[in-house]
């Protein structure tokens, strides 16, 4: 007889045990890519303009922690873009994406209780939870394109 015959159950459980920690390590290489995404933008703002240091963006790797410590990566980006364009007289990025990256923060925050909330409310519960995580997903991607195309106006070593 071989194992599986056997034991089910234990293969079951060592399948679920090597999903779950497969997920986990996917999760944190996209959080590692992320806040490395991230501390680059701050990089490439000139000091003196920077509303956060570069390596604060390592604190979205903390498990709630970062749920609160949103609103202090994602608008303070956008006001230290918005800071640096305002010196050189570029003001056609209005906000740079500041009031997309609220947005996004107060999702991540509404959404917690919010899934709980609909958790109980047949049908209609998981089609919200489910519109909820896409629109944050959504804002979320629109924060990281336009912390791209804003690190991208910015010469990799600004003039002092």
């Amino acid at each position: 007889m071989d194992m599986n015959s056997q034991h089910p159950q234990a293969l079951l459980a060592a399948i679920g045990i090597i999903g779950f920690v497969v997920i986990v390590i996917l999760a944190l290489a996209i959080g590692v890519a992320i806040c490395y995404f991230l501390m680059t933008c701050f990089k490439r703002i000139p000091a003196e303009f920077r509303k956060q240091e570069p390596g604060m963006v390592w604190l979205l790797l903390i498990p709630c922690f970062n749920i609160v410590w949103n609103f202090f990566v994602y608008p303070k980006l956008a006001d230290s873009y918005q800071a640096y364009f305002q010196s050189v007289g570029r003001t056609e990025f209005g906000d740079c994406g500041r009031q997309t990256a609220m947005i996004y923060c107060i999702l991540v925050v509404a959404s917690i209780p919010l899934s709980f909330v609909l958790a109980f409310i047949p049908i209609v519960g998981p089609l919200a939870n489910c519109a909820i995580s896409i629109a944050t997903l959504v804002f979320w991607i629109m924060v990281l394109v336009k912390a791209a195309s804003l690190k991208g106006q910015i010469p990799e070593t600004p003039a002092a």
